[in-house]
Order: structure tokens, then C-alpha cells, then sequence
């Protein structure tokens, strides 16, 4: 039997080697398909492709060093892992970050703190209590 994800995402980046890094080495991603404007990656259940924005579009995009993040965005995608300090420090090597431990908070039983990927694009990690 074929594993066969129940939801999914796309993310536009202009580095998706280095984007798509961040989540392989942060979240556990595996590289399923490296296409010449895309990388598939995969976790059980989800899906994420990062795609390349068009080259247009991508030069009048500056990615600051740290980069600017999208706090405006419609869309924050949300992760589980199984320990947010774990992580955190690797975030930052890899040009993301995550919020400082002071800015966590409890929802619905889960330790959640806000975050950022390479291009500033946001993301929201989640870990179980207990």
C-alpha cells in the first residue's frame, strides 16, 4: 500500500535549496522529488513543496540576513515536534528562528511558540505537554 498524505502545502521561496533545508534539518522533512523550480518533501501525512518564485518576481525580493518576517501573511503554517528548545538553536543556524522561550504560550494543552523560515515566511511549532 502507497503512503498517500492528507493535507498539504506550497511555499514560494527564492533560495529552495536553502529553504527547504531549514525544514528537512527543523521538522523532520524527507526530500521526495528535487525538480529543477521545486523540492517535495514529505513527513507522514503532509506534504510540503517549496517552489521557486519566478525569476521576475524574485529579483525585486531582498531576503535580509536576519530576514524580514511575514508577519502579515494570511496563512502561518503549523508543525509538531517533540521538543521546541530542541530546535531552537538549530532554527537560527540554518537562518530561521524561533520567538524567545519567554514568548511560548499554553493552547489547547501544547506548548506553542511562533517562528520564522530562511525568507521570513512564518511558522507556528507546537509540542505536546506532558
Amino acid at each position: 500500500m502507497s503512503y498517500q498524505p492528507q493535507a498539504g502545502a506550497v511555499i514560494y521561496a527564492r533560495d529552495i535549496i536553502r529553504v527547504a533545508k531549514f525544514y528537512r534539518e527543523i521538522l523532520g522533512f524527507e526530500e521526495k522529488h528535487n525538480g529543477q523550480d521545486h523540492i517535495l518533501l514529505e513527513i507522514p501525512g503532509f506534504q510540503l513543496i517549496v517552489h521557486s518564485i519566478p525569476s521576475v518576481i524574485a529579483e525585486t525580493i531582498e531576503i535580509t540576513d536576519p530576514p524580514l518576517v511575514r508577519e502579515d501573511s494570511a496563512v502561518k503554517l503549523v508543525f509538531y515536534i517533540p521538543s521546541i528548545h530542541a530546535i531552537r538553536q538549530a532554527s537560527l543556524n540554518l537562518g530561521g528562528g524561533l520567538n524567545p522561550p519567554e514568548m511560548e504560550w499554553q493552547f489547547a494543552g501544547e506548548n506553542v511558540c511562533d517562528g520564522y523560515d530562511p525568507e521570513g515566511n512564518m511558522i507556528q511549532i507546537r509540542e505536546r505537554s506532558g
